[in-house]
């Protein structure tokens, strides 16, 4: 059984230079994508398979020369040292009022950088006010603050990452969630129902896999 991710709609798609999807569900999220943002490096990639981004983002370092030239007309150089290429990415999207942002190819290759790019999904949603959500292979990881409910499967596997707060709870988990002083303590859960609802006074992220556990 699969979550139905797939179908969900988005102002936009960021494409970051990790590994590039395999997956059903963040490929039919790309190939739908009305704006693909291309990370730099991602550009060549995505280009390389027959599409056009709607825009090039970054510091330009990483671009071959031959994409540099065809595709000026769409490159957004940004020189400045303090974010990364993926921030770069997410302020020119909003820049296009864009607010619903789909993050694909942001895992993968270096573990430094993964860790960096779910961590910036919350800084995100915090920081610029805006709903990301993150693709991978295997799930996505969707920031939250407050009490969410999120849309589930029976047996659907479950990791919840607790950034701030003193309180975090949980309904229609298998295990009933706490105020995670470690960052494996909220993870390997498991959904009960079609939905489960968290409830906190700060930040969190939840990882969802697409397919049930047997």
């Amino acid at each position: 059984m699969q979550q139905k991710q797939g179908s969900k709609t988005y102002d936009c798609v960021i494409l970051a230079a990790g590994d590039y999807p395999s997956h059903s569900i963040p490929l039919s999220i790309l190939r739908d994508a009305t704006h693909v943002i291309c990370c730099d490096s991602a550009a060549a990639t995505y280009i390389g398979k027959g599409h056009t981004p709607f825009a090039i983002v970054g510091d330009g370092d990483s671009l071959p020369s031959h994409i540099k030239e065809q595709y000026a007309h769409l490159i957004h150089t940004v020189e400045e040292q303090e974010y990364n290429d993926l921030t770069k990415a997410t302020q020119f999207a909003i820049s296009q009022g864009f607010r619903s942002i789909a993050y694909i190819g942001c895992t993968g290759l270096r573990e430094d950088h993964t860790l960096g790019n779910i961590s910036l999904m919350g800084f995100y949603l915090q920081k610029f006010n805006i709903q990301p959500t993150m693709y991978t292979d295997h799930g996505t990881f969707t920031p939250a603050c407050g009490t969410q409910t999120f849309p589930s499967f029976p047996r659907q596997q479950v990791s919840i990452f607790r950034v701030t707060g003193s309180v975090l709870t949980s309904e229609q988990l298998r295990w009933d969630s706490y105020p995670y002083t470690q960052l494996w303590q909220g993870t390997l859960n498991e959904s009960l129902e079609n939905q489960f609802t968290l409830h906190s006074d700060g930040l969190y992220i939840v990882f969802q896999t697409y397919e049930e556990h047997h």
